[in-house]
């Protein structure tokens, strides 16, 4: 009697010891598996969205839009004269200076929109339905105020620029593919003017 409770007992043991680690092989593959979908679909140096998942979610929307009739804006920033921070304080520093911006990005983003870090200093911006382009300007102004604030790194206190092009759905593109083509024409219209401005494309 007393060694069939041994066994019991054993086994009840064993049980959940195989339970304890079957949990946590699972939990050990959902980390896994949640670690290389931040690979795939986020940026690396500012945990923004990358292309790929911005270019998912701008379709998405844009399917979305075309139901509801909504509008829709896609900005494009581009930071003014950020080879110069490479060149003169080095990369680490232009690290902590594109961490800082996307931070500002999100910050001043909704939930429903998207922030994307496209490589290298640029941006895309994806807002839903922002009521008017009076409104996606004054949000996008908005935006180019919040980046000028100065970034302090260390010892430095850096004022940083950038210039936006925005192109506005139906209007200006009815593909994401359009849309982002048009809004770089609009970014670099206002990189000639000096930089630091806003610049919406009119077909």
């Amino acid at each position: 009697m007393e060694s069939n409770m041994i066994l019991d007992h054993d086994e009840t043991v064993s049980e959940a010891d195989a339970a304890e680690s079957a949990l946590a092989l699972a939990l050990e593959r959902s980390e896994t598996i949640a670690t290389a979908q931040l690979r795939v679909f986020y940026d690396s140096l500012t945990a923004l969205a990358n292309r790929d998942l911005f270019d998912d979610r701008l379709a998405h929307t844009i399917s979305l839009a075309d139901r509801h009739g909504w509008t829709l804006a896609v900005m494009f920033l581009d930071l003014d004269h950020f080879k110069s921070i490479n060149d003169l304080h080095g990369h680490a520093t232009g690290d902590c200076v594109l961490k800082e911006v996307a931070q500002r990005l999100l910050d001043h983003s909704r939930a429903k929109d998207t922030v994307c870090r496209n490589g290298g200093d640029q941006f895309f911006y994806l807002l839903v339905n922002p009521q008017g382009t009076e409104n996606t300007a004054r949000i996008a102004s908005q935006v180019l105020t919040h980046i000028a604030q100065p970034i302090a790194i260390d010892d430095l206190k850096l004022a940083i620029s950038a210039s936006i092009g925005i192109a506005v759905y139906p209007k200006n593109g009815k593909t994401g593919e359009q849309l982002i083509r048009n809004a770089d024409t609009a970014m670099y219209r206002a990189k000639k003017h000096m930089g630091g401005g806003v610049f919406t494309h009119a077909l």
